[in-house]
């Protein structure tokens, strides 16, 4: 009976660790060993007039290659309250972490990151990336033409919108009329503090970047998103798409997102 436990014990080790090379990556050390490495945390933080939902796509792929993924619901009501909250939540996971921001979302990570020092990989998604300083108005000014906004006083400030009419022209392009009618119809609002509020630190000068340029934007300049990754000395791909790639191309979302990450082993 001794005998049979045993070897009960032993092919459950020996699945367990044949389970663990399948869902981990594994390098050679010097000696010639091989040692797995657990896929880092991507976390995924949004922009302005977009929620969580939009990453929905890219979710999918990165789940089915292994990798746990969360999606912050990105409060949009400033960069400084908005780097705390997202700062608060990275503290909440154990492990490296892929911290991945499009466009507005670009500025909250280059803030957030500085606070984590698990945050291994920046990741820009048709994103800006201040400078110390900067602020996201300041960085939009330089995009041509302005968005068609509208905006609505409330408690706390006045929140900006993209006029639903002229959404799927200046956000979504690239996605087929109905899924833009409803990114339209579910887009979160932004308070102006999000604009004005100054980026404080630059979190991607001691944490490698990497950016995913939109070819087809007319929400961010494509040339204002080449100045800012080599501002940033980010490694930079482009796409042509929109500013809504991570719905009209989340594979090339996904890849640059794994290209970052296989950087933290």
């Amino acid at each position: 009976m001794r005998l049979r436990i045993s070897r009960r014990v032993a092919l459950a080790a020996g699945a367990l660790a044949l389970l663990g090379a399948a869902t981990a990556p594994a390098v050679a050390t010097s000696s010639g060993e091989r040692t797995a490495f657990p896929k880092p945390t991507v976390v995924l933080v949004h922009g302005a007039w977009a929620d969580s939902s939009s990453w929905s796509s890219v979710m999918e792929r990165l789940r089915a290659d292994g990798y746990p993924v969360r999606a912050i619901a990105n409060p949009l009501q400033g960069l400084t309250s908005d780097t705390a909250y997202v700062s608060s939540y990275l503290a909440t996971i154990d492990g490296p972490v892929v911290l991945v921001g499009h466009s507005y979302g670009g500025a909250v990570i280059t803030n957030a990151a500085a606070s984590d020092p698990d945050v291994k990989a920046l990741v820009y998604i048709a994103g800006f990336i201040p400078a110390k300083g900067e602020t996201v108005g300041d960085l939009a000014a330089k995009s041509s033409p302005p968005l068609p906004l509208v905006s609505t006083d409330v408690p706390g400030g006045t929140e900006v919108s993209i006029d639903p009419a002229h959404f799927r022209e200046a956000f979504a392009g690239d996605v087929d009329r109905t899924t833009a009618a409803n990114l339209a119809a579910a887009q979160r609002p932004a308070n102006t503090n999000a604009v004005t509020d100054a980026s404080v630190t630059e979190a991607y000068r001691s944490i490698p970047s990497w950016s995913l340029i939109t070819r087809q934007d007319k929400a961010i300049a494509t040339d204002l998103q080449r100045s800012m990754s080599k501002r940033a000395h980010a490694h930079t791909e482009e796409v042509n798409a929109s500013h809504a790639v991570m719905v009209s191309r989340p594979g090339a979302v996904t890849k640059i997102i794994e290209d970052a990450s296989r950087s933290t082993h």
